[in-house]
């Protein structure tokens, strides 16, 4: 297969060298086409020198395409795509750029899966001085596994698959240019994962869980200029489109519409209060905030970010273990004067009580539950628990298969 890599910019000639610069180091020799929104700040000149001295060398792989006029970030991709001829594409903003392996990792990847259409990786963040901030989290299991397309929706509807930001993704050309491009009524407000959504029509999705990229975090990225009520309206968008396209088999395990579109609302208003913009959080959140499938939803994509694999279960499961075999070797009056020996006993009793109510045994149910019931830490690991393993449910119908351990 060959890849290009398309990379946009505008008028950040001193971030474009070093885009470029990562593109021609590239383990594997490919076609790098720069698609230009019709700088002024001396791109253009800076990349037909760079043109002819590649030339001089016998390297013809830099193609440059320059729009006749500045029509955004959007027409831009999707006028890089058009001159590429590469059968994958890699794009690149001008402000972030890939590691030396990025492309034959990927190819590695894609070549187990051909049924594939999108890739993506993991990414570190950085600063103007190349200074790690972090890494996007592992997605899933191995090295490198696949999703089926069936799946995939059902996934970024849950937010479960975190596809990223185009520095992470490589796409197959034909699918992209069968969704008809990138939307320039987005253009850099959701416009990327608004076209992951429309590629993953067409096929399966791989993840590389392996840094091969690095995204500048900075106040000159382009989502800066939007205000938050745009975004939370283009989100909205862009969540009733996802919506549409959960597979059937996927269709009695997803909440209503509107439930998104509140929980979205409690999202947005949160990062409002977090820049405290208090007028835009108030308006967000009401009539939102009375929601409790929004709010199931809000604090499910909480718990995931935070504990991907389900680790709070996970530790409350092995201090059950620890603290029953304690327990039998040196008698529980002992254990018993511990706090989070008595928090974990009062969890069990809730949950207990929980089982016993949906069995309709009431008198059993309450038995059970008092006194834990007056524990406020037995309610919190109550509702962790009842939380993660709800997602847990959900998060074992998106099918992962590994492709390398």
């Amino acid at each position: 297969m060959k890849f290009t890599i398309v990379i946009t910019t505008y008028n950040r000639l001193s971030l474009l060298r070093r885009s470029i610069a990562s593109a021609l180091a590239q383990t594997v020799p490919c076609e790098i086409v720069v698609a230009d929104d019709c700088s002024s700040d001396g791109t253009e000149a800076y990349l037909c020198n760079l043109q002819e001295e590649l030339s001089a060398k016998g390297d013809n792989r830099l193609v440059y395409h320059r729009n006749s006029h500045n029509m955004g970030h959007a027409a831009t991709i999707n006028a890089g795509v058009k001159v590429a001829t590469g059968d994958w594409i890699k794009p690149v903003d001008d402000d972030d750029y890939l590691a030396n392996n990025c492309v034959e990792e990927i190819g590695k990847a894609i070549a187990l899966r051909p049924q594939a259409v999108i890739c993506s990786c993991q990414a570190a963040q950085v600063d103007v001085n190349q200074n790690e901030l972090s890494r996007t989290r592992k997605t899933g299991p191995g090295k490198v596994f696949y999703i089926p397309q069936e799946d995939i929706h059902y996934g970024m509807l849950l937010e479960q698959i975190p596809f990223g930001t185009p520095i992470q993704v490589a796409f197959h050309r034909d699918a992209f240019l069968k969704t008809g491009g990138w939307d320039s009524r987005l253009d850099v407000n959701f416009d990327d994962i608004d076209s992951w959504v429309k590629i993953a029509q067409f096929g399966d999705a791989i993840f590389i869980n392996q840094c091969l990229a690095y995204r500048t975090v900075w106040p000159g990225g382009y989502n800066h200029k939007f205000s938050l009520k745009r975004r939370l309206e283009t989100h909205i968008e862009l969540k009733e489109k996802i919506y549409t396209l959960v597979d059937q088999k996927h269709q009695e395990n997803i909440p209503n519409i509107q439930a998104f579109r509140n929980y979205l609302k409690l999202h947005w208003a949160l990062v409002a209060g977090k820049q405290r913009k208090l007028s835009d959080a108030l308006s967000f959140a009401l009539p939102a905030i009375f929601s409790i499938p929004a709010w199931q939803l809000l604090f499910t994509a909480i718990l995931s970010r935070y504990d991907r694999q389900f680790l709070l279960q996970k530790q409350l499961d092995k201090n059950v273990w620890v603290w029953t075999k304690l327990s039998t070797l040196i008698g529980e009056d002992k254990c018993s004067t511990c706090s989070e020996f008595q928090n974990i006993r009062n969890y069990l009793r809730l949950r207990h009580s929980w089982s016993a109510i949906k069995q309709r045994k009431f008198p059993i149910a309450i038995k059970l539950a008092f006194p834990a019931v007056l524990s406020l830490p037995a309610w919190k690991l109550f509702v962790k628990s009842t939380i993660s393993s709800h997602q847990h449910q959900k998060d074992s119908l998106i099918r992962k298969f590994v492709l390398i351990e």
